[in-house]
C-alpha cells in the first residue's frame, strides 16, 4: 500500500508562510534581500580565503567549508520559497521533494559536525599553540572536512529513505519546504519509529558535536584564565567569539526544533524556527565572521586594493 501511494503521489502542495497576497509580496522582497546577502556574503568569504595567502590557515579553511555548506543549504530551499511567494499553485514534484529533504538535511547535519571540528581547531590554537601547525596539518583538516560532509550525507540518506518509505495519505504539506517533521504528518500509519530515529539522529548530529564544543571551550576558558595579562586574555578569547556566537545560534535553534517534546510543538512554531535556521543563520554567519574579525576585513581591503590597481 505504501508503495502504491508513493507512486500515485506525484507532487506535494506546500502551504508556505501565508495565504495573503500582500503578505506574500512583502515576504518575497524581504527574503530575496536576505537570500542575496547570504549567497554574496558566503561567496565573498570563500573568495577572500582563496585569494589571500594570509588566510590560508586551518581556521579559515573550515570557515570556507562552512560558507560552502551554507550556500548549498540556502539554495536547497529559499529559491523555491521565493518562487512560491509569487505563484498561485505552490507545488513541488515528489522526487523534487525527496531531493530537497536529502540536500537540506545533509547540509544542516554537516554544519553541526563542522562547528564541532572548528571548536577542536580553536582548542588546539589556544591550548596548544606551539604544536598548532603540527597537529592541524593539511591532511587532518581535509579529512575532518570530508568526514563532516560524509557523515551529514549518510545521516540525511538514512532519514530520507525511512521517511519516504512510509505510506502517504495526504499531499498538502504545512510548511514552506519538504521538512522531515512536516512530511511525517502526511503518513497513513503511526510514525513512532521514525520519531525515535529523529531523536536518535538528533542526538548524534546535534548533541555529540555540542559535547565536543563544550569540552573544547571548557579547556579554552581554563587556559585563558591562566594567562596573566588582561591583553593576552582578550586576544585569546577574541579568536573564539565569532565561532562561539555561531555555535550558540545553530545549536540553540536545532535543539529547540528537534530535541524538545513533540507534544507541545505545533506546525507554525516549527515553521518559524526552521525559517530562522534556513534563512537567518546562513545570512548571519559571514557577517559575524567578517565584522568581528580584523583579519577578514584586512584581507578584503587588500584584495580590493589589488583589483583597483589592476583596473
Amino acid at each position: 500500500m505504501g508503495r502504491e501511494n508513493q507512486t500515485w503521489m506525484s507532487e506535494f502542495i506546500l502551504l508556505g508562510l501565508s495565504s495573503l497576497w500582500e503578505t506574500q509580496v512583502s515576504l518575497f522582497v524581504l527574503f530575496l534581500a536576505m537570500y542575496l546577502v547570504t549567497v554574496l556574503g558566503n561567496l565573498l568569504i570563500i573568495l577572500l580565503i582563496r585569494l589571500d595567502s594570509r588566510l590560508n590557515t586551518p581556521m579559515y579553511f573550515f570557515l570556507s567549508v562552512l560558507s560552502f555548506v551554507d550556500v548549498c543549504y540556502t539554495n536547497s530551499t529559499v529559491p523555491q520559497m521565493l518562487v512560491h511567494f509569487l505563484s498561485a499553485r505552490k507545488s513541488i514534484p515528489f522526487y523534487g521533494c525527496v531531493l530537497q529533504l536529502l540536500i537540506s538535511l545533509a547540509m544542516g547535519s554537516a554544519e553541526f559536525f563542522l562547528l564541532g571540528a572548528m571548536a577542536y581547531d580553536r582548542y588546539v590554537a589556544v591550548c596548544r599553540p606551539l604544536h598548532y601547525t603540527v597537529i592541524m596539518h593539511r591532511e587532518l583538516c581535509l579529512g575532518l572536512a570530508a568526514g563532516c560532509l560524509g557523515a551529514g550525507f549518510m545521516n540525511s540518506l538514512m532519514q530520507t529513505i525511512i521517511t519516504f518509505q512510509l505510506p502517504l495519505c495526504r499531499k498538502v504539506v504545512n510548511h514552506f519546504a519538504c521538512e522531515m517533521l512536516a512530511m511525517l504528518r502526511l503518513t497513513c500509519v503511526d510514525p513512532s519509529f521514525n520519531k525515535v530515529m529523529v531523536a536518535f539522529s538528533g542526538f548524534l548530529v546535534i548533541m555529540l558535536p555540542c559535547f565536543l564544543v563544550l569540552f573544547s571551550y571548557g579547556h579554552i576558558v581554563a587556559t585563558i584564565l591562566r594567562i596573566r595579562s588582561a591583553r593576552g586574555r582578550r586576544k585569546a578569547f577574541g579568536t573564539c567569539t565569532a565561532h562561539l556566537t555561531v555555535v550558540s545560534m545553530c545549536f540553540g535553534t536545532a535543539i529547540f526544533t528537534y530535541l524538545r517534546p513533540t507534544a507541545g510543538s505545533s506546525a507554525e512554531q516549527e515553521k518559524r524556527v526552521a525559517l530562522f535556521y534556513a534563512v537567518v543563520t546562513p545570512m548571519l554567519n559571514p557577517l559575524i565572521y567578517s565584522l568581528r574579525n580584523k583579519e577578514v576585513m584586512s584581507a578584503f581591503r587588500r584584495v580590493l586594493g589589488k583589483f583597483s590597481e589592476k583596473g
